[in-house]
């Protein structure tokens, strides 16, 4: 289970923000090892268990991605955090990994178990969308 808290806490991240994380992982670990017989025979245990903390964190608020705390944000454009909580949750959570984390596609998608070229889809969408919203290009360009 020790292996798997690391990556699961890095997916869940861009998924509920750094204000929530913390409860995310530990949620999903609870049931984890409450549940451990099964979720060891799982072929990808780190995606089971990040769409338990997923499922159980939705009822809350839409995440903070960062803290406003100008000490710990270096050279961040203004509008990028609104601009990337704004994504849908399976192109924030990929756009977050690949980017953020520097997350190889192929693991992004063993996490959420989707295919790599799924995940490559999300990371272009995404990518496109925060432009557009930031101004980077216009609709027309996308």
């Amino acid at each position: 289970m020790i292996e798997v808290e690391p990556r699961l806490r890095r997916a869940l991240l861009g998924a509920v923000g750094l204000d929530r994380v913390e409860d995310a992982v530990a949620e999903a670990l609870a049931y984890g090892f409450e549940h451990w017989d099964e979720v060891a025979a799982l072929d990808n245990p780190v995606g089971f268990l990040y769409r338990v903390a997923q499922s159980r964190s939705r009822s809350r608020l839409r995440p903070r991605l960062l803290r406003r705390d100008p000490d710990t944000i270096p050279d961040v454009e203004p509008g990028l955090m609104a601009a990337l909580a704004g994504l849908p949750l399976t192109q924030r959570t990929a756009v977050w990994l690949a980017l953020g984390c520097g997350w190889p596609h192929q693991e992004i998608a063993e996490v959420l178990d989707v295919a790599s070229s799924t995940v490559a889809t999300h990371v272009a969408r995404g990518l496109r969308r925060i432009r557009a919203e930031m101004g980077v290009i216009n609709d027309a360009q996308s």
